[in-house]
């Protein structure tokens, strides 16, 4: 006899709940989950393989528990005088996020998020029992300082996720607004720098902050800019104290040697692994002007996507792209689809197809 949740002795907290949920499905052009869709360069790829082929070699022992070259090597790509001690890393930025939760959140404790915003924040929060409070953005899907600051005296959360870029809107986040959220908080300010690589390159990082402030922790991935999704590399920046919270609650050997050798080989070719991040960002501009003139509304953004406005029916939208073999994210907000930046072709395939159901063809 078949059985559901409900015949399960379930935590209670997690009871209605909902699974992360972007759809999986095999399309020609895939822009939904903001991957990056450029292939890896050959002569990276090539590293990469011989590099795990290498690390297959010795796959009986376990791996170096405290993965210290590429914890040396994600130093060296950061820079701003950071150092092995600072840096962590894991399996994608969602297991960076779910150890802090379980280092600093827990029962009793409160995680504060600015909805719209990247929806595992919340579901990981759940997940290690911790309460999830939202506060509200400005206009423009901003969080400026006078209102984190409000949103945190509110609240008084254990805890406070900032995402800059955001997820999903692409939104800037002000460095002021940082400063002020880890002054107001007696707590965990967790910056999720997922899309740092799109910033104009003139924007100052989070990481510039972390001197002098222990309870900020600076989160990245390997995911987009080093179009590194299926590697599920995360990492993050703070204070060496931080780091040794972080060991309290990680399971031991958590990066596999092959996991830590390819990451290592696709570092060691930073510079032509980010060569491919100012072709996006020209293909997310180029979507930004071409929604514009066909009568939406994109949304500024410092991404490798674009959210947009003005769609009478996302839902039907999303279904007429999905028939020429596109797919984007209909995130349930009002009048909004979201597209990910992809290669030329793809993106001229949305746009096409955009223009098409424009003009009702």
């Amino acid at each position: 006899m078949a059985t559901s949740l409900d015949d399960l002795p379930l935590r209670d907290d997690l009871r209605g709940q909902s699974p992360y949920g972007a759809p999986q499905k095999k399309v020609p052009v895939a822009l939904n989950v903001n991957e990056n869709t450029h292939p890896i360069p050959e002569d990276v790829a090539r590293d990469i393989v011989e590099s795990v082929a290498a690390a297959v070699l010795e796959v009986n022992r376990y791996p170096d528990r405290e993965f210290t070259l590429l914890r040396r090597s994600l130093a060296a790509y950061l820079g701003h005088g950071l150092t092995p001690e600072q840096i962590w890393a894991a399996n994608g930025s969602n297991e960076v996020i779910q150890q802090i939760l379980q280092a600093f959140g827990g029962p009793g404790r409160r995680a504060l998020g600015f909805p719209p915003t990247y929806s595992m924040h919340s579901i990981i929060t759940r997940g290690t029992g911790t309460e999830w409070v939202e506060g509200g953005r400005d206009e423009g899907f901003r969080i400026s300082p006078e209102t984190v600051v409000r949103e945190i005296e509110r609240t008084d959360p254990d805890i406070v996720f900032l995402c800059g870029p955001n997820n999903p809107t692409g939104t800037p986040l002000d460095i002021a607004t940082v400063e002020a959220a880890y002054a107001a908080t007696r707590g965990i300010v967790i910056v999720d720098e997922a899309y740092a690589e799109f910033m104009p390159a003139d924007i100052p990082s989070a990481l510039t902050l972390l001197p002098g402030r222990e309870r900020l922790l600076v989160s990245r991935t390997m995911s987009k800019a080093f179009a590194f999704a299926g590697a599920r590399v995360g990492y993050l920046a703070a204070d060496p104290a931080a780091i040794d919270a972080l060991r309290l609650v990680r399971l031991p050997y958590h990066l596999s040697s092959l996991t830590q050798a390819a990451a290592v080989a696709a570092l060691r070719h930073a510079d032509e692994m980010l060569a491919m991040v100012d072709d996006i960002k020209g293909q997310r501009d180029r979507i930004v002007a071409r929604l514009e003139e066909l009568g939406y509304t994109p949304w500024p953004t410092w991404s490798n996507f674009v959210l947009f406005g003005g769609v009478d029916d996302p839902n039907a939208v999303f279904e007429k792209l999905l028939e020429r073999g596109i797919i984007v994210r209909d995130l349930a907000i009002p009048g909004h689809l979201r597209v990910s930046a992809g290669t030329e072709a793809e993106t001229t395939a949305f746009l096409d197809a955009m223009s098409d159901i424009r003009l009702g063809a």
